[in-house]
């Protein structure tokens, strides 16, 4: 035998119609529940609309939708009196003398051309040119048309579809704006706007790197007053990241434009590639003046290692290019190692890192092992004594060593990596200072040394010129 469904067609839907029911009467109640509770804030009710009511004194302005609740033809706000005690005529003269009920013009554009006229000239008593800003409200103020008020002027005035409304075909009404200094450059695509921005601050910035606070100044005649208060920062970041402007047929062409001025789509990458240019200069300078000082090879060393408060300087006799004058590399040094800066996320730009020589261990870890690599080498070929005269640094080959001599040169003491080390000058920092040995590797650091015979209070007095200096490289170039 089939089985029957739960409820029957004719039993769902009594239970729809008792839903429904239960519904219409629930809604009254709360309402009037709503209404005992707190009859200063309900709603009221106009007619069969409900708006929101805003208490300005005597006065209560009801917000509603005008295609929901219709309390008046064609109407958007309604006004009326809060005090009962206040009579009808009263009442009336003040809804004559105050013109701000929207009864007809839902759109500050319908509004007519005179109305907009006497907003613009009340604005150029007040501030002497029609250069109005973009966030500019009305004020609720005698010299603007009540109408007016509360509405953002730039925004309704300075826009194509005023203009052909009011403008277009009425070529009288140019003179008059004209008069009040209206600018008429305004009145052009969003993309124009834009693009005559960023052209003007390429031209004073030398780059489109526009940061997202900025807004053209107003009263800055660098600047054409078309642009004034031209939100530029916050649209170029919305072109980065939201397209804006770059979708629909004309997209190929506005990014050839953007391209054009080196517009920057990726801050980050163009951010690391500048960090990542600027140490490898960094790297070449340095190795170009320690072979220009000490005699060095001219080897590029395996490690970058930048003063955490290196600032790139400014000048072309220091060899550095224009762009990175100023640029704080020790600083960004030390954000890439403890923050991850440019490289969260991007194990390829770390790897592109780590093959130049940086290092993410720190200056001062690279350097303890430098120093200490560099005390063992000098420690085996003294006896096991670590007595380094103050002004001893590691050695390079002889230049005599030719290509011809390659195992002499490959038997060659020190590692490449060391030559140039002031391993005299860091030692006596040890000694006097204590370098190296502060934290929680302090202990271990002086065992290092203590192992390797260091000479903590070494004799006063002339000595013999240690060997490994001069004499290491004398003896093997024999």
């Amino acid at each position: 035998m089939p089985r029957h469904p739960l409820l029957s067609l004719r039993q769902l839907s009594h239970v729809i119609v008792v839903i429904l029911y239960c519904i219409n009467f629930i809604i009254p109640l709360v309402e009037s529940l709503s209404t005992r509770l707190s009859p200063s804030k309900r709603p009221r009710r106009y007619g069969n609309s409900s708006c929101t009511k805003i208490q300005r004194g005597r006065i209560s302005w009801h917000r509603h939708s005008k295609s929901r609740f219709p309390c008046c033809p064609a109407a958007a706000t309604c006004i009326r009196l809060t005090n009962n005690d206040v009579d009808e005529n009263t009442e009336l003269r003040f809804l004559k003398d105050v013109t701000a009920v929207w009864t007809k013009y839902t759109d500050y554009g319908d509004l007519p051309y005179e109305s907009a006229l006497r907003a613009l000239k009340a604005y150029h008593e007040v501030h002497g040119n029609l250069v109005i800003p973009r966030g500019f409200i009305v004020p609720s103020r005698d010299e603007y048309p009540p109408e007016w008020h509360g509405a953002k002027l730039s925004r309704h005035i300075y826009n194509m579809k005023w203009w052909q409304k009011h403008i277009a075909q009425h070529s009288h009404r140019v003179a008059q704006l004209n008069q009040l200094g209206f600018v008429w450059e305004r009145l052009q695509p969003e993309w124009n706007l834009f693009m005559e921005s960023l052209v003007y601050y390429s031209s004073m910035y030398g780059n489109v790197m526009v940061p997202s606070s900025f807004v053209i100044p107003h009263e800055d005649e660098r600047w054409p007053k078309a642009i004034w208060g031209y939100p530029l920062g916050n649209v170029v970041y919305r072109v980065r990241f939201r397209n804006d402007f770059l979708l629909g047929e004309n997209a190929v062409e506005r990014k050839n434009q953007l391209d054009g001025l080196d517009f920057v789509f990726d801050v980050s990458e163009h951010n690391f590639l500048k960090f990542f240019r600027a140490l490898r200069m960094y790297s070449k300078i340095e190795s170009e003046n320690n072979s220009r000082t000490s005699s060095l090879s001219p080897r590029e060393h395996t490690t970058i290692r930048v003063p955490s408060k290196f600032v790139i300087p400014t000048g072309k006799e220091f060899g550095w290019p224009e762009d990175l004058w100023g640029y704080p590399l020790g600083a960004k040094c030390l954000a890439v190692r403890q923050k991850e800066l440019y490289i969260k996320n991007h194990p390829d730009r770390k790897k592109a890192l780590e093959e130049i020589g940086f290092r993410f261990s720190g200056n001062a870890t690279l350097g303890w092992l430098d120093v200490v690599h560099a005390a063992a080498i000098y420690s085996q070929m003294h006896n096991r004594t670590l007595n380094v005269p103050f002004d001893f640094v590691v050695p390079a080959p002889p230049s005599s060593i030719s290509a011809d001599n390659v195992q002499i040169e490959d038997s060659w003491p020190w590692p490449e990596r060391l030559w140039g080390l002031r391993l005299g000058q860091r030692l006596k920092d040890v000694r006097l200072k204590g370098a190296y040995l502060k934290g929680s590797d302090a202990h271990i650091r002086r065992a290092q040394l203590d192992a390797l015979g260091f000479v903590w209070s070494p004799r006063r007095g002339r000595r013999k010129r240690a060997l490994g200096g001069g004499n290491a490289g004398k003896e093997l170039s024999e």
